[in-house]
């Protein structure tokens, strides 16, 4: 029968109302004073309170109880010991009742002294108001104590919470997870911190056992607890990274994080939300690689109040481009893309976020020189950031024509018309796979940064004047863009697998959309034409280790729950790529994780040779003569696992890869 009444209450909505809505602070105070009232009783009850000479009427309990309970009620307005939620606070109630009293004590003590030197009357003992504090002080706690220990009863029988393990017994992780323990309608419950320290170790506070961390007794831990979720703050992600994760994963141990915040927002109800501040890693969190941050005061100079003008802005790093240029106070935004329906959200998000700032949606095709050459006429750019490209590798692959009409001709033209038109600076975006190509995608975007480097040393060397400043940044594969890896692994996940990966050792370098157009604003500003930006990426990631990792961050295993498969390599695909071919070598700048790569530069009127040949080729519709004629620019250029590979002996053939003049470098 009692489990019956007891299953019914727990069922209450009026009890779930009861629990989630905190008390009004006017009746923690009031209790308060009640609590205050009764010391003085106790006090006045058991101590001789009256002085010897009899109490004159304005010296009667009921006058000095007043005053005490006057002095008390002014000093917690003053201390606001009434401010927090009782079931969820005890640090802080004590810190805030010791205040309290201690100044209410003081007060009194300096009345007494004060009527006694005027009136020759004790209107109190030293002895009373000790008594008073001390009456009122363990009433006070443990009121606040014995409600917060029949809360987290009623909270533990009445929901069911996740069980998780907290990484860190430092304070802030030990106040977290009491502060997750009696979180109202929270859902998760700490049953034991692991420490990073041995100090630490082999305690308990409030309850909560504290534990060495040991790899190896990692899953007897989690065993012995009944626990699957390690949950860790915000700051300990680079010990996460240094390879922690991979020792929890290993065990099928989920990973959650914390936000590491000083005060907590609440919610509507009052109560604090902080369960919303946990979320699930993400697997851009463990690459272990540190941010790149870039110099913003010197971008923030430069951009603020210019026109600068963006290829492929609605793009993954395009549409990230525009927003810090927004960001850094540019007086005219141009947004040049051909996509439609992306521009139109772009605008959306622009008009939402930067009201004030003055964009402009140009639609148009960079390969339509007449089109974009009304750009530069009405908008005339300061800064031109090329972004625009075909970057599909196997697509490429099969549409050579159009990787060479875009990537080149499209840049070509871009490059020119700045030129024409008094640019101040031009910032290409190019790839890693411009390295040492292997496929159509990365030897097209070698040819564009061929060309605008040419043109640029060509252009150095016959006027006197400043002229465009040309620029080329490298980087490798992009987090989040599309067509990344890394959403068609959720997607996989998502939809029970198998995840698909082309070849069990093949590596990348990656880094955040954020990261890639900072860099590229940053050489825009650090530039003085002619170089190609590259930056220190870190270690390469393999991707067959990033799929296991995905699907253990999920909660899943590896080989049973979602399988692996490897498809192939696709065409034009190689197992690494690199940021420096074998002729290149860098040069340091004051950034420490920006390089310039020291290139082969090439003569002018010889690229712009081969750059008509590519043209006829390109209008006879011949793949055939049109790939060939790359390879004889880039002699670097040798195709891997694609119907191009045949081309090769060709050039060999010819020339053995020396149709390209050397010069020496103009700088």
């Amino acid at each position: 029968m009692i489990k019956n009444i007891w299953n019914k209450l727990s069922r209450s909505k009026l009890l779930h109302h009861l629990l989630d809505t905190p008390a009004p602070r006017w009746t923690i105070c009031l209790v308060d004073m009640l609590i205050v009232i009764v010391s003085c009783v106790l006090t006045f009850t058991f101590s001789d309170f009256h002085d010897s000479d009899g109490p004159l009427w304005t010296y009667s309990p009921w006058t000095r109880g007043s005053v005490v309970v006057a002095v008390y009620f002014i000093c917690s307005l003053i201390v606001k010991s009434y401010k927090y939620v009782l079931r969820l606070s005890v640090i802080a109630d004590l810190y805030r009742i010791t205040m309290m009293i201690t100044f209410a004590s003081i007060v009194l003590i300096i009345a007494t002294l004060g009527v006694q030197s005027l009136t020759h009357k004790l209107f109190f003992r030293i002895w009373n108001i000790f008594l008073i504090a001390v009456f009122s002080f363990t009433m006070m706690m443990c009121l606040r104590l014995g409600l917060k220990y029949v809360y987290s009863l009623f909270v533990s029988s009445i929901s069911r919470r996740e069980r998780v393990i907290m990484l860190g017994s430092a304070i802030n992780s030990y106040f977290l997870a009491s502060a997750l323990k009696y979180e109202v309608n929270g859902q998760f419950e700490p049953v034991a911190l692991i420490s990073l320290s041995s100090k630490e170790s082999s305690k308990s506070i409030n309850g909560i056992p504290v534990l060495k961390y040991d790899e190896d007794d990692i899953k007897d831990i989690f065993d012995k607890f009944n626990c699957k979720t390690l949950l860790f703050l915000s700051n300990q992600i680079e010990f996460m990274k240094s390879g922690a994760a991979d020792v929890f994963l290993e065990h099928g141990i989920k990973l959650l994080m914390l936000n590491q915040v000083e005060e907590f927002t609440t919610s509507e109800n009052g109560h604090p939300a902080l369960s919303s501040h946990v979320h699930h890693i993400n697997i851009e969190d463990l690459l272990g690689r540190e941010p790149i941050k870039t110099e913003d005061p010197r971008v923030n100079r430069v951009i603020r109040n210019s026109v600068v003008m963006i290829t492929g802005a609605a793009g993954s790093i395009g549409s990230e481009i525009v927003r810090q240029v927004a960001q850094f106070g540019a007086k005219e935004i141009v947004l040049l893309d051909q996509a439609e329906s992306p521009m139109h959200e772009m605008q959306l998000e622009m008009e939402e976020k930067f009201p004030d700032t003055n964009i402009h949606l140009y639609i148009g095709d960079v390969t339509n020189r007449d089109r974009m050459e009304r750009a530069f006429v009405k908008y005339r750019p300061r800064f031109v950031f090329h972004a625009a490209a075909y970057k599909h590798v196997p697509m490429m692959e099969h549409n050579p024509s159009e990787a060479i009409l875009t990537n080149v001709f499209g840049t070509k033209n871009m490059a020119d018309l700045s030129m024409l038109y008094g640019v101040e600076k031009f910032v290409m975006i190019s790839t890693d796979k411009a390295v040492n190509p292997t496929n159509i995608m990365g030897a097209s975007k070698r040819i564009a940064e061929i060309y605008v480097q040419s043109l640029f040393f060509r252009n150095q060397k016959l006027n006197d004047r400043p002229t465009t400043q040309f620029i080329t940044t490298r980087f490798g594969n992009v987090l989040g863009s599309n067509g990344s890896v890394i959403p068609r692994f959720h997607k996989q996940i998502e939809k029970g697998g198998p995840i698909t990966v082309t070849h069990r050792d093949i590596i990348r370098y990656f880094m955040t959309i954020p990261e890639a157009c900072s860099l590229v604003l940053e050489a825009g500003c650090m530039g003085s034409g002619g170089e190609i930006y590259i930056f220190d990426m870190g270690k390469p990631v393999k991707i067959y280790d990033l799929a296991c990792r995905m699907i253990s961050l999920a909660g899943l295993r590896v080989g049973k729950d979602i399988k692996i498969v490897e498809t192939g390599l696709r065409p034009g695909e190689k197992l690494y790529e690199e940021l420096l071919n074998n002729r290149e070598h860098t040069i340091s700048t004051h950034h420490p994780k920006i390089m310039i790569a020291k290139v082969r530069v090439y003569d002018y009127a010889n690229v712009k040779e081969h750059l008509a040949e590519l043209k006829r080729s390109l209008d006879s519709g011949d793949n055939h003569a049109l790939v060939l004629e790359m390879k004889h620019i880039v002699p670097e250029y040798l195709s891997r696992n694609s119907k191009w590979e045949k081309i090769d002996s060709e050039v060999r053939k010819e020339c053995g890869g020396h149709n390209v003049v050397e010069i020496p470098n103009p700088n």
